[in-house]
C-alpha cells in the first residue's frame, strides 16, 4: 500500500480554553535547542480524554508537547516530570519509545510542568482507520498480533539488567491497585453514578497474588501506538507512558481488553468504540488472552478477576474525566455523557462476574 499524506495522523485547532502563551513556550524552548528557527505553529490533537498534546512545528522540526488538563486532577496523576522521566529510562531497552527534548519544570512558562518530544510520524488506528488505508484479513490479524507482540516485548524487557528498578514498588501490585482505584474512585464520585459496592467487594474477595514483576504500560491501546504508513503491519512508537511502572503483566493485559470491542459485542459496545478492534481478522479477547499467555507462559487461574479489575479501573479513568466536566473544569464536549459509560462499564463488570459476557 502506497504511503499518502492523508493517512498521516493529523491535529486539529487549539480547543478553546486549551491554548497557551506561544512566544513563552518558544522562548524557553529555544534556549534547550538553540538550534530550532523561526517562529512554531501550533495546533492540538484530538485523541485522547486525559493529558494534552499539541504538535509543535517548526520549520525544520514536528515536536509534541504534553501538558496536564485543566482544572480538576487526581493526586498523583497527570505528572509530566515523571512521565517524561519513564520515557527517557526506557528508550534504550525498548526502542519504540520516542525522543525526550526537554523537560519544563518552571511553572511561568506555562503554569504547569510539561515536556517536549520528538514526533514519530506515522498512523495512530483510532476507532476507524484512515479514510483510504484499507487492510486484508490477513493483514488485519498480522497487525494485530504486531500490537500484542509490542506488549509482550515490554513485559520481557529486564528492568532490573537495565537499572529500571526505580520505576515501581514491585510486589503487592495487585493488592494496592484495587485500594488505589477504589480510592480515586470515591475521591471522583458525582451524584449521577454507581456506587460499584458488590464489583469492588468481589473484586478484593477474589485478589490473586502478582504472577511476575515487570514493566508494564498501563494504557496500552490501538490508538496509543504508531504504525508505519509505508508497512502499517509495522509498529515504529509507543505513546501515553504517564501511567507505566512495574506490575503485575495481567494486570496491564486486562486494562488493554477493557478497551477491547469486538465484532459480536453489544450495539452500545459497538457505540463505545474506540480502536479498530471489530475488523475481521482481528482477535477476539479470548484469543488475545490465549496468545499472550502462550507467548509469556502464563496461566491464570482466575482471568475473569483481570477482566473486571479492567473495566473498573476504565471507569475511574472515565469518572474522573467526567468529574472534570461536571464541574465546568473544562469544555471539551466529548467527556458530556461519559456518566452514562460509567454505568454502562459497572453492568458488563456485573455480566462478566456472573460468566453472560
Amino acid at each position: 500500500m502506497a504511503a499518502t499524506d492523508a493517512l498521516i495522523d493529523k491535529p486539529k485547532e487549539v480547543r478553546d480554553g486549551e491554548s497557551f502563551d506561544v512566544a513563552l513556550m518558544d522562548a524557553w524552548l529555544k534556549q534547550q535547542v538553540p538550534s530550532l528557527a523561526d517562529e512554531p505553529t501550533v495546533k492540538q490533537f484530538s485523541g485522547g480524554a486525559s493529558n494534552l498534546t499539541y504538535l509543535v512545528s517548526y520549520p525544520d522540526r514536528d515536536l509534541i508537547l504534553r501538558r496536564p488538563p485543566f482544572g480538576h486532577k487526581a493526586k498523583g496523576a497527570h505528572d509530566m516530570v515523571r512521565e517524561y522521566r519513564v520515557q527517557e529510562a526506557l528508550k534504550p531497552v525498548y526502542p519504540a519509545v520516542p525522543n525526550m527534548v526537554a523537560l519544563c519544570e518552571d511553572q511561568s512558562v506555562m503554569g504547569c510542568d510539561f515536556y517536549v518530544m520528538d514526533r514519530i510520524k506515522g498512523i495512530i488506528p483510532r476507532a476507524n482507520l484512515p479514510k483510504g488505508m484499507t487492510l486484508t484479513e490477513a493483514q488485519t490479524r498480522q497487525l494485530c498480533k504486531g500490537v500484542i507482540d509490542k506488549l509482550i516485548e515490554l513485559h520481557q524487557v529486564d528492568y532490573q539488567a537495565a537499572g529500571l528498578s526505580h520505576l515501581g514498588k514491585g510486589g503487592g501490585y495487585v493488592q494496592r491497585q484495587i485500594s488505589g482505584w477504589s480510592d480515586r474512585y470515591d475521591k471522583s464520585k458525582t451524584w449521577n453514578v454507581p456506587g460499584w459496592k458488590s464489583v469492588r467487594e468481589w473484586l478484593n474477595a477474589n485478589m490473586p497474588d502478582d504472577v511476575a514483576t515487570v514493566i508494564i504500560h498501563n494504557d496500552y491501546r490501538f490508538d496509543n501506538v504508531v504504525l508505519d504508513a509505508d508497512d502499517p503491519q509495522n509498529i515504529i512508537g509507543v505513546l501515553d507512558w504517564e501511567m507505566a511502572t512495574l506490575g503485575d503483566p495481567l494486570m496491564d493485559l486486562g486494562n488493554t481488553l477493557a478497551y477491547w470491542v469486538q465484532a459480536d459485542d453489544d450495539r452500545i459496545n459497538k457505540l463505545l468504540r474506540r480502536q479498530p478492534t471489530h475488523l475481521p481478522g482481528m482477535f477476539s479477547r479470548h484469543e488475545v488472552v490465549e496468545y499472550y499467555c502462550e507467548k509469556m507462559n502464563l496461566k491464570p487461574d482466575n482471568w475473569t478477576f483481570y477482566e473486571v479489575y479492567g473495566l473498573f479501573r476504565l471507569a475511574v479513568i472515565v469518572q474522573q474525566i467526567y468529574y472534570r466536566y461536571h464541574h465546568k473544569q473544562t469544555r471539551n464536549p466529548a467527556f458530556k455523557h461519559f456518566w452514562l459509560f460509567n454505568h454502562y462499564l459497572h453492568h458488563t463488570s456485573k455480566k462478566v462476574i456472573r460468566g453472560k459476557r
